[in-house]
């Protein structure tokens, strides 16, 4: 009974000793008088630096010049002078059609003016000698030259049945074979001039003061990612998109491999121009849902959120545009377990070593 005794005021002293401990743990600063141990940060005093980025956007490809080749009159194909994906210059034929009326209408013509041509040299020659009346020239002048203009036209519709590439360029698939009958519209093929090419691609109206003519600009397809496309801003368009509120720019890009084509989607960057700017450390600037803040430090040592707008992002740093001021502090380390309110002991750190 005495030994029980014994243990029972041993177990009573023991938890009481813990109870002292634990009452007398420091648990750190903040709210609700927890704590006074303020809670150690790494600090910056905001400053503003040289700031170069790239504005990122979807374009598409634009052949500098192309047309789609249809026929001019009905009539059968009689040739085909060119292949599907067939590069060619300009004025190379690419269909002949059967023109055998129109070659007889012309021998007809031209008959016609031959005789028109022989009997105005003789009137001339009469008149000459005052044997004829002037109307009677004028009339065989009259019809030599209708006749010369029957030829001519004959001839301009005899060119019709030779269609020809308008400008160098590719040609798409054949769409015609010989023997098939064209009508206007028909289409022959596709042409596309890609030795150089367009990348049409838009832009915030919030962002056309950093875009003119001449800024560098690269590309990147899917079919080749590991390759670079390298270009240059041509124009900016002089309309924006009452829906979107964006301008179309237009890149213009070497294409000597043929490998960029109308159509495909490229991620572009433009390499904007150079400018001061309020720039931060990446881990200083949180982000909570559609909160967006930095920790700032106010004059008695503790911390409050500051709500900030990002202008643009590089590996490890972020540009503000607007939230804090320069000169003032905000904590670059040990954001996570900060609370508004709470004391920080802060350790400064210069901004060139917190961006590392």
């Amino acid at each position: 009974m005495a030994l029980r005794s014994v243990h029972l005021v041993y177990a009573a002293l023991l938890f009481g000793s813990l109870g002292l401990v634990a009452c007398g743990k420091d648990t750190g600063g903040g709210p609700g008088g927890r704590g006074n141990t303020p809670t150690a940060v790494a600090a910056q005093v905001v400053q503003e630096e040289d700031w170069t980025d790239t504005l990122q956007a979807l374009g598409t490809v634009r052949a500098h010049e192309a047309v789609t080749v249809t026929a001019k009159v009905s009539e059968t194909v009689d040739r085909v002078h060119f292949t599907s994906g067939q590069e060619v210059a300009r004025g190379a034929p690419l269909v002949t059609l059967s023109g055998q009326q129109q070659q007889a209408l012309l021998a007809s013509a031209q008959a016609q003016q031959a005789d028109a041509q022989q009997q105005y040299q003789r009137m001339s020659q009469l008149a000459g000698q005052q044997l004829v009346a002037r109307s009677a020239l004028d009339s065989a002048r009259a019809s030599r030259d209708a006749a010369s203009a029957q030829v001519a036209q004959i001839r301009a519709n005899l060119s019709d049945r030779v269609i020809r590439a308008p400008f160098a360029g590719v040609l798409g698939i054949r769409q015609v074979s010989p023997g098939a009958l064209v009508t206007p519209g028909t289409v022959i093929a596709t042409l596309d001039a890609i030795a150089r090419v367009y990348v049409d691609f838009p832009v915030p109206e919030t962002e056309l003061a950093e875009v003119a003519p001449g800024q560098a600009v690269t590309g990147r397809v899917g079919a080749w990612p590991d390759r670079s496309f390298a270009g240059s801003v041509e124009t900016v368009s002089a309309r924006l998109d009452s829906a979107t509120r964006a301008a179309t720019v237009r890149a213009d890009f070497p294409n000597p491999e043929r490998l960029l084509k109308p159509g495909m989607l490229v991620n572009v960057s433009l390499v904007r121009a150079t400018r001061r700017a309020i720039v931060v450390p990446e881990i200083a600037v949180q982000q909570v849902g559609g909160e967006t803040f930095v920790w700032r430090l106010k004059s008695d040592g503790t911390v409050e959120k500051a709500d900030v707008v990002v202008g643009g992002r590089v590996p490890g740093k972020v540009m503000l545009q607007s939230g804090v001021k320069p000169g003032e502090r905000i904590v670059v380390e040990g954001t996570g377990k900060l609370q508004p309110g709470m004391a920080v002991a802060t350790d400064a750190k210069p901004a060139a070593e917190a961006a590392r």
